[in-house]
């Protein structure tokens, strides 16, 4: 006769660890099945919560990083906007497939980095290991779990990545500059002028009190929002003055000739049709160098020149709103730094 007992197919596993050390794991058993036994970590309370998930069909999540994930998805994105919620959103989504089912204790360094070895894109793998960290640390706090990072402390474990060193010239700038209709350029004159990314580029508003004011979209910071004087910039004086002579309800400094606004969408097709044309321009007067050149350049890269017309590594940090000099020097200014020669 079977032996009855109060939570059937729950069991107990001892596991060795690579110091020698022994540990108790509960499992539900899959054996009937064919399938390997499903981990419930060590905590017998959990284990128990899990045990009644998978014995009567319920979605199992106690104890394993889905609850975080799903936690963390209620909880904390919404905090987020503009390109950092949406790479969250699209990060989420790749990496809850894969680790939402694991048990912390499951999540050891290797796996992370077999992770980073088998994904194709390299760098993307590594920003979905910023937020599983991110995660993790929020899982601890939450107190769902005890395990630290299996990182922590580690350096070089991930892909390693190079920044970009792309210039972009005043020449390379004029050329796409000469092809593009007069929204495009109004993105392109304010995004070199204010250092504002594309998001933000498209959002800000016509000024008042002769000052252009926003609120970085991805920062969205309260204190010490930007703004710029009009009247100092030529270019935001041009852009302004011809924008009020539209007739149109939109508050925004860019818009559509028929008044509507401008979407980044918008804004990247007419980017592209204007360095396509700028690039073949190049290519047919013999140049082939300036117009693989101008294939290289991104819409984006127009922080990093308003970058470099800054007077100093300082200036340009606060043009680009970062809280660090480094990432300025890093990531966005390549103009080289004069010395003065000592004698």
């Amino acid at each position: 006769m079977p032996k009855i007992t109060k939570y059937p197919r729950l069991r107990t596993k001892v596991y060795k660890t690579k110091d020698g050390k022994a540990h108790v794991y509960y499992v539900y058993d899959m054996r009937k099945e064919g399938k390997p036994d499903i981990r419930l970590g060590n905590d017998h309370a959990k284990a128990l919560v899990q045990w009644e998930e998978l014995h009567n069909k319920r979605p199992l999540t106690i104890g394993r990083l889905e609850e975080a994930f799903a936690h963390w998805k209620e909880r904390e994105l919404p905090k987020y906007s503009g390109d950092t919620l949406s790479g969250y959103t699209k990060n989420l989504k790749t990496i809850w497939p894969v680790f939402g089912q694991m048990v912390w204790e499951e999540v050891d360094l290797p796996t992370l980095r077999q992770y980073l070895d088998l994904r194709t894109g390299k760098t993307q793998a590594n920003r979905e290991m910023s937020l599983l960290r991110l995660i993790w640390g929020k899982a601890r706090l939450w107190g769902m779990t005890r395990c630290p990072w299996p990182a922590e402390g580690i350096k070089g474990w991930k892909n390693e990545e190079n920044a970009r060193t792309f210039e972009v010239t005043v020449e390379l700038f004029r050329a796409v500059y000469a092809q593009a209709d007069q929204v495009l350029r109004d993105g392109m004159d304010t995004a070199s002028a204010t250092g504002l990314r594309l998001r933000d580029v498209i959002a800000v508003e016509l000024p008042k009190n002769g000052l252009i004011k926003h609120i970085a979209n991805k920062t969205k910071k309260t204190k010490g929002a930007i703004e710029f004087a009009v009247a100092e910039s030529p270019v935001l004086t041009s852009i302004v003055e011809r924008r009020l002579k539209m007739n149109s309800l939109c508050r925004n400094l860019i818009c559509l000739p028929d008044g509507r606004p401008v979407t980044s969408r918008m804004l990247s097709r007419r980017w592209e049709d204007a360095r396509d044309a700028a690039a073949y321009r190049a290519e047919v007067s013999g140049d082939e160098e300036l117009a693989k050149l101008i294939r290289s350049m991104y819409l984006r890269d127009m922080r990093s020149f308003a970058a470099n017309l800054a007077d100093d590594i300082t200036e340009a940090s606060k043009l680009l709103d970062h809280s660090n000099v480094s990432v300025t020097r890093k990531h966005y200014r390549t103009r080289a730094t004069r010395l003065k020669a000592v004698r």
